[in-house]
């Protein structure tokens, strides 16, 4: 059984909260109060089906005796939608304030929110997001990818680069989930180990095969953190290395053949296969061969687990639609640059957002 989808779960949260607030400001009370304001009174619920591109929603509308009340993202259900994902999204993105929660609510057509209703959002929202970055994880990960990309961040007055680590797992279930979104200042040993070692303490324990790229550091930190486990060197970083050390004229020729290696069924095959090209190209591209031989047993890890899909376990170009997702939203933000937000209480908010992308995909 897999948990619920974060984003479906604050979009359902937040519609109540807002149809809440929409029709307190119709009723001209709270719920229960005595106020000489009052226009009418409420008169229970009713059960409101809400088809969004997350999943059904199932609302509990508020009845008044006077006047009716429709929510207003029911009246405009396409515009509300979006603009209710945005609320969800750019709220945590660009960071939780009680002015930016006010102004959104507002360019949803809810007007004359109190400070005191901006902030009960604003802190639940923030609850939430706590929640999903310090949740429990698994005790086993068949497979975890592991892979960074990097983004410009803004930190104070100055505009840095920053490693965003990015942790991917298998379930046993065979359902893909984020298990980390991570800045780090530097891609170090000591950065992922403390990385992993988050992960362990909140709950895994075994993994059996770690997939990432051939950084120094990221692989003694597998190595120390994940003992027992199987290190796969991703092999389409691997091809880019080798292809480095190739004259630009024969790139396509020796990559066709290179590749081939990784389409053999066993280990056994593709060694033999890669002996060959060692032979034909050993005297040719010296560099190339050489680091083919260094890294061939490593890009190979993958073939001895073959009641995995070997196609998505040989590299971690299963994390590149993660990092698009990520680019697609820091597009949009702040002219591009992500706030910064200080390593141990940094929320993992692109994560709520692409998980519900990966289970499409």
């Amino acid at each position: 059984m897999t948990e619920p989808d974060p984003l479906y779960a604050m979009l359902e949260w937040l519609t109540n909260e807002l149809m809440k607030l929409e029709a307190e400001n119709k009723v001209g009370a709270h719920k229960g109060e005595h106020c000489p304001t009052r226009t009418t009174h409420f008169s229970g619920t009713r059960v409101r089906r809400f088809d969004t591109r997350l999943g059904t929603i199932y609302l509990l509308v508020p009845k008044l005796r006077k006047g009716g009340y429709i929510p207003f993202f029911v009246t405009e259900r396409k515009r509300s939608e979006q603009a209710l994902l945005q609320v969800v999204q750019e709220a945590f993105i660009n960071g939780v304030s009680t002015r930016k929660m006010e102004r959104l609510a507002q360019s949803l057509g809810i007007e004359s929110l109190s400070a005191g209703q901006v902030s009960e959002i604003t802190k639940d929202l923030n609850e939430q997001v706590e929640w999903f970055r310090t949740r429990p994880l698994e005790k086993e990960y068949p497979v975890i990818w592991v892979d960074a990309l990097y983004e410009k961040v803004r930190c104070e007055r100055h505009i840095i680069s920053m490693a965003i680590a990015v942790v991917q797992g298998l379930t046993s279930e065979g359902n893909r989930e984020i298990l980390a979104v991570e800045p780090m200042y530097a891609e170090s040993e000591d950065t992922y180990t403390h990385l992993f070692e988050q992960l362990k303490r909140r709950g895994v324990e075994t993994v059996w095969l770690c997939i990432s790229d051939a950084h120094t550091g990221l692989k003694n930190a597998i190595q120390k953190c994940f003992l027992g486990s199987s290190w796969q060197r991703c092999k389409v970083h691997f091809m880019r290395n080798i292809l480095v050390h190739i004259p630009h004229k024969e790139k396509e020729s020796f990559a066709a053949k290179l590749k081939q290696i990784w389409y053999q069924p066993d280990q056994e095959c593709a060694k033999q296969y890669a002996h060959l090209i060692i032979q034909e190209y050993r005297d040719r591209f010296p560099q190339a061969i050489a680091l083919l031989e260094e890294g061939l047993e490593d890009s190979l890890q993958f073939l001895a687990f073959p009641h995995l899909d070997q196609r998505k376990i040989s590299s971690t170009n299963s994390l590149e639609r993660v990092h698009k997702e990520i680019r697609r939203r820091t597009r949009v933000v702040e002219g591009s640059f992500l706030p910064l937000i200080p390593i141990s209480g940094w929320s993992p908010v692109i994560s709520l957002s692409i998980r519900k992308d990966l289970d499409e995909e």
